[in-house]
């Protein structure tokens, strides 16, 4: 039998007891208490809460991280703008994207639709470009293979 607010009637003392729903908010609601005390405590003594530091990785390692699940998991992919922005921008740069990951990166250059695949081009043939003025040195090392391979695929 249930009572006003949610409560069960106890049969046997008359006592209500609280719904389990009910009886999670309030454990919630003290486990928190609880946590506020100790920090408090803490406080007092003089002991700073050491905050748990977050891991943050690198924006190279969550790019690599974002081309590999395109190669290797495409149904658990899901297209992120940044991770794509950031490829786009290092590609040419073996310290940023390895050598192992660079055949997996021209495989996803090739789904380049629309103004990404227009800007690319245009970036690898203005690299092209400064490396006949410049010379050797204008592009990190590999670059300049990295370069042509790109022409040569959005071309």
């Amino acid at each position: 039998m249930r009572g006003p607010a949610g409560h069960r009637d106890c049969p046997c003392r008359g006592v209500r007891v609280p719904v389990p729903e009910e009886q999670r908010v309030l454990e919630r609601k003290l486990k928190k208490e609880r946590k506020k005390e100790a920090r408090r405590r803490l406080r007092e003594a003089g002991i700073a809460a050491a905050p748990s530091p977050a891991v943050k990785r690198s924006g190279a390692a969550l790019a690599l991280e974002y081309l590999c699940s395109w190669a290797q998991k495409r149904e658990d992919w899901r297209f992120q703008k940044t991770r794509q922005t950031w490829l786009l921008l290092h590609m040419y740069d073996r310290d940023q994207v390895p050598d192992e990951h660079f055949p997996a990166l021209l495989a996803y250059l090739e789904g380049l639709r629309g103004r990404a695949r227009e800007l690319t081009v245009q970036k690898a043939e203005a690299l092209m470009r400064e490396l006949d003025e410049a010379g050797a040195g204008a592009l990190p090392p590999g670059g300049t293979q990295r370069a042509r391979q790109v022409l040569q695929l959005l071309s």
